[in-house]
């Protein structure tokens, strides 16, 4: 039914998106761009190939104002005024891809954008949760036959469809990420040869040339659990080391963006952020909303499967939707 009532209203939705735009400003979050096969993300995230990236691109640059970090900052507090809305580019968890690939078209095109990465992935000592699951689904793919254990590791019935079993491993959760190392085992699956191989991360050398390129590089925890999961002395550790290690390295120390979501995340975790006066803002990813606490953004995800054109028309009929019914904003207790 949401559908079909967005549908109705994107249909009367102006050619102009930055007139009809709700915001001032303009989020989009990707994580990765390329036109190959990459087995460790192809069954979690629905990249872009570099076409669908470049056509963003250019109906961002045709209604938005590209910034870059300091005008993104000064625009919150005032000092910078536009010619018309501004957009920020992010990037989540620090995929190689971001230096062979996407970097090079927003240098041409003179578009700067940040990467929120994960310090425990950097350089390739270690693969995010769902990156492994994504390789034990690839595995599953493959094979004809399935190794009983599987579904006893994972309490399953043997005689379910194949598509179940990859559904349970897609709801493997941060706190059970043991099961995927006990799955790799049965499934054959070698992660540290897959990195060592694949370089699925990117690496200091990497960050430290991107840095100098003048995007920014920043976090996004140190190894992307769901903080609404955790308890706020969990959610700070994870946080201030992240940071230690950002401002050890010279990146970007003075903004953060939530892994996964920032549902459920309570007022007291912004408390104790914004405790720490270098950090300027923080950033989730529910789309086009705002929020309670004034120094938290929300970012688009633009990986969809849809242009990104009608992605913004989508979320601009959809906040019109929710103000109706007072709820398009996050409200933090």
């Amino acid at each position: 039914m949401k559908d079909k009532i967005i549908n109705i209203l994107t249909a009367f939705e102006t050619d102009d998106i930055g007139k009809s735009f709700p915001l001032d400003y303009c989020l989009p979050l990707y994580h990765s761009v390329s036109d190959d096969n990459l087995p460790h993300i192809r069954h979690v995230i629905n990249y872009k190939n570099t076409k669908q990236f470049e056509e963003d691109l250019d109906c961002f640059s045709k209604h938005f104002q590209f910034v870059n970090w300091s005008e993104f900052k000064d625009f919150v507090n005032g000092s910078f005024k536009p010619k018309k809305k501004i957009a920020l580019l992010t990037f989540d968890d620090g995929f190689r891809e971001f230096y062979e690939v996407a970097a090079p078209i927003l240098e041409r095109k003179g578009i700067y954008a940040c990467n929120f990465i994960n310090p425990a992935f950097v350089d390739n000592k270690d693969m995010m949760f769902r990156c492994k699951a994504s390789l034990l689904i690839e595995e599953i793919g493959k094979r004809k036959t399935i190794d009983p254990e599987v579904y006893r590791v994972l309490n399953l019935e043997n005689k379910i469809e194949k598509q179940a079993l990859i559904n349970r491993i897609l709801n493997i959760s941060y706190q059970e990420k043991e099961i995927l190392n006990i799955l790799a085992e049965k499934l054959e699956t070698d992660y540290k040869a897959y990195s060592k191989k694949q370089k699925p991360y990117l690496s200091t050398d990497e960050l430290k040339i991107l840095t100098g390129k003048g995007f920014g590089i920043s976090s996004h925890s140190w190894d992307h659990p769901k903080y609404g999961d955790l308890s706020l002395e969990q959610q700070m550790e994870t946080t201030n080391r992240t940071f230690d290690y950002l401002k050890e390295n010279g990146f970007l120390h003075e903004t953060f963006a939530f892994p996964f979501t920032d549902f459920g995340v309570r007022k007291e975790f912004f408390d104790e952020l914004f405790n720490n006066e270098e950090i300027s803002f923080s950033f989730g990813c529910a789309g086009v909303k705002l929020d309670s606490v004034k120094r938290n953004f929300q970012r688009i995800p633009m990986e969809m499967g849809e242009s990104g054109e009608k992605i913004l028309k989508k979320e601009t009929a959809y906040f019109r939707l929710k103000r109706i019914i007072n709820k398009n904003t996050i409200v933090r207790k």
